[in-house]
C-alpha cells in the first residue's frame, strides 16, 4: 500500500517539478539579456528590485523587432552585409553557416523538415521505430541509388535531440496519421503515452 501511494505521489509531483524547473531555467537564461542594458536601465536600479521574466519579454521584443526590420529592402541589405561580414571570419564562418542552414531548414514555414511522422524498420527488419521526414537526399545520392529515397531523422529515447540520420527507400516507409507533436511525445515517453487513434 505504501508503495502504491508513493508512486501515485511521484506521478503527480515529478512532471510538475520538472516543468517548473524547465520554466525557471528558460526564464533565468532569458533574464541574462538584461545585462546588455546600461546599468541605469536595469530594473534593480530603477525600482530597487528585480522582475523575473522581464528578460524574456525583452528577448521576445528584440526578436520581433529584428524580424520586422529585416522584412523590408533596407533590412535585407543590412542582413546581407552582416552575413558577408561573418562569412569572412574563418572559424565563425563555418559555425554560423552550419547553424543558419539547420535553422532555415527547421524554422522555415515552407520547409518540409519534421512535417511528417513515419514508421520505419530500424535497426533491422522486423523491428519498427518512429522517424521524422527531413526532406529529400542530395542529387548525388539520388544518382547513385536506384530506389527513391526519403531523408529521415530517428530520435533516441528519452532524449530526442540526439538520433540518427538515415536515407530510407520510400517503399519501406509507412506514413503515420499522428501529428509530429504526438509522435515526439510517444518517443520521449518511451512508448508509455500512446497517441489516440484519429482514424
Amino acid at each position: 500500500m505504501f508503495r502504491k501511494y508513493l508512486i501515485t505521489g511521484l506521478l503527480i509531483w515529478v512532471p510538475l517539478v520538472i516543468t517548473l524547473w524547465v520554466l525557471d531555467l528558460i526564464i533565468s537564461t532569458m533574464d541574462r539579456s538584461l545585462q546588455l542594458l546600461p546599468d541605469q536601465w536595469h530594473p534593480h536600479t530603477l525600482l530597487g528590485f528585480n522582475i523575473p521574466g522581464l528578460g524574456l519579454l525583452l528577448t521576445v521584443a528584440v526578436v520581433l523587432i529584428t524580424g520586422m526590420l529585416t522584412r523590408n529592402i533596407l533590412g535585407q541589405r543590412l542582413l546581407g552585409f552582416w552575413e558577408s561580414l561573418l562569412g569572412r571570419i574563418p572559424i565563425v564562418r563555418s559555425i554560423y553557416s552550419s547553424v543558419k542552414q539547420v535553422s532555415d531548414t527547421i524554422l522555415s514555414p515552407n520547409g518540409q523538415a519534421f512535417r511528417k511522422a513515419l514508421l520505419i524498420e530500424y535497426p533491422r527488419k522486423g523491428v519498427w521505430t518512429i522517424a521524422f521526414q527531413t526532406g529529400a537526399p542530395a542529387d548525388e545520392v539520388r544518382r547513385l541509388v536506384a530506389d527513391e529515397l526519403v531523408s529521415v531523422y530517428v530520435p533516441t529515447t528519452p532524449n530526442p535531440t540526439s538520433g540518427f540520420f538515415l536515407m530510407v527507400p520510400r517503399a519501406d516507409i509507412r506514413e503515420l496519421g499522428m501529428s509530429v507533436d504526438q509522435a515526439l511525445k510517444y518517443v520521449v515517453s518511451m512508448g508509455v503515452v500512446a497517441p489516440t487513434d484519429r482514424s
